[in-house]
Formats: C-alpha cells, structure tokens, sequence
C-alpha cells in the first residue's frame, strides 16, 4: 500500500466497488454485522428466474495496486469466494477477481509458494503479479456479466456437499 494510504479507506473503496459490481448482475448483497472472514454476503433472490434461495459469502481484498494472497485461515468457510479488488483509485485501472480457496491455493502451489516458510506461518502474498499470473487470473475476472454465473457456481459446490453429507 501507498504510504501515507488509509487501509480501511481502501477497504471502504473496494466494497464499495464490489457491491456496486454484484448489484450490477442482478444480485442481493448482505454486509455481516461481525467480520468473521466473511465481508459480504451475495445472494440470488427468489424470483420468477429463480425459485431457490442460491447464496454465496465473499471475503473481499482490496489494495491500491495489483496484489494477490491467500491465506490458510480461509479454508474452512464453505463455498467461500475469495475476491481481489485491485487499483481501487482508478476507475480505468479496477480489476476484481473472484476464486474459491482451492482455486487460489492451486495458483499458489503451482509456482511452489505453498513449500514456502510464509505459507507454513499461514499464508503467502504476492505483490504486483505479472505475466503467467495474469494470464492464470484471467478465468477469475469479474464483470456484472460473469458474477450471476460465478455465485451460483460456487453455491453449488456447497449444496453438493451438504446433500453427501446427509447420506
């Protein structure tokens, strides 16, 4: 972050951003009243389109700049979307990207970072990825377009293993 940068300014900014985006696709949004690791809570509403209650939470991460990170902590929330929120001061620039743990986990383990000593303290940050990065985000970035689609994807998920776990 910027020197001198207000981080909950930041954080203000990229939820701002973010409910914009999901309100954008049609969706509800729900903001927790405790920040348990979930920031926002995304729902498809019941309507004639849909005739189940479909939600999703989100644990959101903005920054002034590009910057991607995981941490283990996040595993255990189910169906959790974990979204970055980058370059929050320039409409121009705003990039949001939205993966499950295993998702962003592969990422990581696919460059080696989860054989690191950050990532056995609990977690590991990548500032400024470049390159192949990018190029594997790409799937993962958000517009009001992809979002419907991206939260009943990651519901799904969740409603499959609530029904093997009933049997």
């Amino acid at each position: 972050m910027a020197e001198g940068k207000d981080s909950q300014l930041t954080e203000l900014a990229g939820r701002h951003l973010l409910i914009a985006q999901l309100v954008a696709a049609g969706l509800e949004v729900a903001i927790p009243v405790r920040d348990r690791g979930i920031d926002l809570i995304a729902y498809v509403d019941l309507s004639a389109e849909t005739t189940q209650f479909v939600s999703c939470p989100i644990q959101m991460k903005a920054s002034l700049e590009a910057r991607f990170g995981l941490e283990q902590k996040y595993e255990k929330i189910a169906n959790l979307l974990i979204t970055y929120v980058w370059y929050v001061e320039d409409p121009l620039k705003t990039r949001t990207y939205a993966l499950t743990y295993k998702e962003a986990f592969a990422l990581l383990d696919k460059r080696k970072h989860t054989k690191t000593q950050s990532w056995a303290r609990g977690g590991y940050s990548v500032p400024n990825p470049q390159g192949t990065w990018l190029e594997d985000l790409l799937p993962y970035r958000m517009t009001p377009a992809k979002w419907r689609d991206r939260i009943r994807t990651a519901a799904s998920v969740q409603n499959q293993l609530v029904s093997a776990a009933h049997f």
